[in-house]
């Protein structure tokens, strides 16, 4: 009824706290990919230095390993740097995702090559064209490494559980399996809350999620 939805909104505190935590973890590990996966799949699709593909092919291999694999080692050195217990212990590894550089890569290796050159011969530098040429044709894979990123990082539960020990910290991902099943109602408003942002993200990315997913499945 209306009424869990009116307890939920302003009445329980708890339910704002993890909330924002859920927002705050999604939009700062998915801005801080852009900030790392954008440029690196711009290097590796347009620039030709030594073992360029030995390195991305092992770059991308770390795709592989799933997270009960790297979660010992993480933890370590999460612990070392004092992170243990902060939010940064999950943005920080999150930025550093290298599922993003591939999707964004396809995007950026389909760009003619030709269109690049005749841009430095018209005296473009390799940032202007970065900007104004690299960013517009490619934004398609960037945008849909933005959707499947803030669909991926609103619903973790391993990295939270792992990493986080103050439940004034946690995300809705941990909040939700907390409320008994005698409260029922409540669980369902909060269900239906949390579902709203990743749905209008969704909905408003799909038609660039599903070009981003179709040119990152184009050969080289």
């Amino acid at each position: 009824t209306f009424s869990q939805y009116a307890r939920l909104l302003f009445e329980t505190p708890q339910f704002f706290t993890v909330f924002w935590n859920s927002m705050k973890l999604t939009v700062l590990s998915v801005g801080g990919q852009l900030v790392l996966a954008v440029p690196a799949a711009w290097a590796f699709a347009v620039y030709r230095f030594p073992f360029r593909r030995i390195l991305f092919t092992l770059y991308v291999m770390l795709m592989l390993l799933p997270f009960q694999v790297t979660m010992l080692s993480s933890y370590l050195v999460l612990n070392d740097l004092k992170l243990v217990n902060t939010h940064w212990a999950i943005i920080l590894p999150a930025a550093c995702s290298t599922y993003p550089v591939f999707l964004i890569y396809r995007g950026f290796l389909n760009i003619p090559r030709a269109l690049l050159d005749a841009a430095r011969i018209d005296g473009a530098g390799e940032w202007r064209i970065f900007w104004k040429i690299g960013l517009p044709l490619a934004s398609n894979g960037i945008l849909s490494a933005v959707v499947l990123g803030f669909l991926e990082y609103w619903s973790l539960i391993e990295q939270p559980l792992a990493f986080l020990e103050n439940q004034s910290l946690w995300p809705l991902s941990l909040y939700l399996p907390e409320i008994s099943l005698q409260q029922a109602g409540y669980s369902f408003a909060a269900s239906v809350i949390t579902l709203i942002p990743p749905a209008f993200v969704f909905f408003i990315g799909q038609d660039y999620l599903e070009k981003g997913i179709a040119a990152s499945g184009m050969k080289e």
